[in-house]
């Protein structure tokens, strides 16, 4: 656990790591590439609360939107933290076919 600007945030933090690109998938899944060149799959339907709900519509999930690093939907009424989404990700690696 940390705290950063007065936030307590659960795990370890990475420093200043940021969302470079989230690419959205099937069944929730978002494909996310990190400040520090690490591909990671997050599963978005993990996410608790009325907050995340609107992500169920894959109208508003298949449109993220950066900023600053954030993940974002619908003009930033809904964002995850990028140390949350690293915390609760899985590495990635591509298969070459």
């Amino acid at each position: 656990m940390y705290i950063l600007n007065d936030i307590c945030y659960a795990g370890e933090m990475k420093d200043d790591i940021k969302v470079i690109e989230a690419k959205p998938l099937r069944g929730g899944m978002l494909l996310v590439t990190f400040s520090t060149g690490e591909k990671r799959l997050f599963d978005t339907t993990t996410l608790q609360g009325p907050a995340f709900a609107p992500l169920a519509d894959e109208q508003i999930f298949s449109n993220p939107v950066l900023f600053h690093g954030v993940i974002t939907w619908k003009n930033g009424e809904i964002d995850i933290a990028p140390e949350t989404v690293y915390r609760d990700s899985y590495a990635y690696e591509s298969q070459s076919v």
